[in-house]
């Protein structure tokens, strides 16, 4: 008996896969093709929001380890923070692009 559950799940599983995939293609057909410059501009939107937080973090700690004497590098640490601030912001653009698809 339990086996015949395992297999109804299985195929309403399938077939849940089966509609999801059908729903985003019947989409895919409405919106029409977006193109090589949809995904230039994608790949330029995620490429620049870890760039500009990484670049202006860096810059700030390189002024503050001239300005101040300090025993550790605020240069690294804040070139730390800003990929990891630029990445999240990333995965945020991606993730709600990946959304609205």
């Amino acid at each position: 008996m339990s086996n015949q559950t395992e297999n109804e799940k299985k195929r309403e599983q399938f077939a849940q896969t089966l509609r999801s995939k059908e729903r985003r293609k019947q989409r895919a057909r409405r919106e029409g093709k977006r193109g090589l410059l949809f995904g230039m501009g994608m790949f330029g939107l995620v490429g620049w929001s870890v760039a500009i937080p990484t670049l202006l973090l860096l810059a700030l700690g390189v002024w503050i380890d001239a300005t101040y004497d300090t025993r550790f590098s605020w240069t690294l640490m804040l070139l730390a923070i800003g990929i990891g601030l630029g990445s999240s912001m990333a995965w945020y653009w991606v993730r709600e692009e990946s959304r609205s698809n």
